[in-house]
């Protein structure tokens, strides 16, 4: 096994050991990836001042995120199909995460179920829901969660309509995946992975089949995937999503500081400023550079979190520091998933909090909560000067 010292070690054993339809579809943004590729490169345009001569004895990252202890201001974001990147691959993630002390969140299209993940893990996660027409799945799936003892749910705003992503296309990647003779072959070299799904019972979307009107097998979700999304969603439905809830609610995919201030008005416990990695509108500006505006609308009114990009513990700091409550990481942790299971997503946090901890230090601070702009350089420009519309 190769020395890990950063996230990118843990994505070359991931792109070698896991089903290039997977990989593909973890690494992969809309049309043509510029939003996918600047949400990671618009973090280089943020530096660092160093400090010296500053005591860094007993440091801490310790915060909260919603009111819930966290380790660092990091949770693992939800990432649809994960028991495919590896068996039981969400009940693994879940169980890194609450070893660590940082949230886990399942989506909604997982292959193990949230009764599964609850099952197997000790500690309340988080869950998030697509906007769905079904009002009667919608109030079941949320009981199920209720039942679970999930402590929030995170709505996802900005599927409505889906982006294309050439690769997923190509490679026949749906739900449930359509099998080619290519997409096959592909499988048959990937031997550790193939054993593992062998090995499992859970290889289908578990919080859908048998739950949703009229889906009995997998054969039977592709329509229904086809027809749930709302179309027709507006802030009204997202008030009455939010009322059947009942708790605390954090409303992802926000983008523009006009949806905040109505993310706020509504009483959303937090936003997560978020173009859904890259995989949605291609051509809008990066998360990173969407944030200041946004902390600008309603930081003083709700908790921001911030996803879309973050490879290294640095992000997360330059994240905070610009003024996001919280962090939320995806590809990150999918990474060491496919590469080594649990230990893998174990090792990705530890990587995170590794540069996290000692790039803090380096800027002169040793508590997460006492970081602040102070120790970033920013370009004038940074969050864009358009032109008047």
């Amino acid at each position: 096994m190769p020395k890990i010292t950063c996230i990118d070690d843990l994505k070359t054993i991931y792109r070698r050991r896991v089903p290039k339809m997977f990989y593909d579809y973890c690494e992969t943004g809309s049309w043509t990836e510029q939003t996918f590729r600047e949400n990671t490169t618009d973090f280089d345009k943020l530096y660092f001042k160093q400090r010296v001569a500053v005591d860094m004895t007993n440091r801490t990252t310790a915060t909260t995120m919603i009111g819930e202890p966290v380790a660092m201001p990091t949770a693992l974001a939800p990432v649809g199909l994960t028991g495919m990147q590896h068996a039981d691959g969400e009940i693994l993630a879940a169980r890194a995460a609450e070893k660590f002390g940082v949230p886990f969140t399942l989506s909604t299209l997982s292959i193990c179920s949230i009764e599964d993940v609850a099952k197997n893990t000790k500690k309340p996660f988080w869950f998030q829901v697509y906007t769905l027409k079904d009002d009667d799945f919608m109030e079941r799936l949320m009981g199920r969660a209720r039942d679970a003892g999930c402590s929030a749910i995170v709505i996802t705003l900005d599927l409505q309509v889906q982006g294309q992503r050439h690769r997923d296309i190509k490679n026949g990647l749906s739900a449930p995946p359509k099998l080619t003779p290519a997409s096959i072959a592909n499988m048959a070299t990937k031997i550790g992975w193939g054993l593992g799904m062998l090995q499992t019972k859970r290889r289908t979307f578990g919080n859908v089949v048998g739950h949703a009107k009229g889906v009995t097998d997998p054969g039977s979700l592709s329509s229904w995937t086809a027809e749930a999304f709302d179309h027709a969603l507006d802030w009204t439905r997202v008030k009455q999503l939010m009322d059947m809830w009942g708790g605390k609610v954090i409303l992802k995919g926000i983008m523009d500081p006009d949806d905040a201030r109505r993310a706020a008005d509504l009483g959303a416990d937090a936003i997560v400023v978020s173009n859904h990695g890259g995989r949605q509108l291609d051509g809008t500006i990066s998360s990173l550079r969407a944030l200041p505006a946004i902390l600008d609308a309603v930081g003083d009114r709700m908790e921001i979190l911030f996803d879309s990009g973050i490879r290294t513990g640095q992000d997360i700091l330059k994240a905070r520091a610009l003024g996001a409550h919280g962090t939320m990481i995806g590809r990150a942790w999918v990474y060491g998933l496919g590469a080594m299971g649990q230990q893998g997503v174990t090792t990705a946090l530890q990587t995170l909090h590794r540069e996290l901890d000692t790039t803090m230090a380096l800027c002169g601070h040793r508590d997460i909560n006492d970081v602040g702009r102070d120790i970033l350089l920013i370009p004038e420009d940074f969050p864009g000067r358009w032109s008047a519309n």
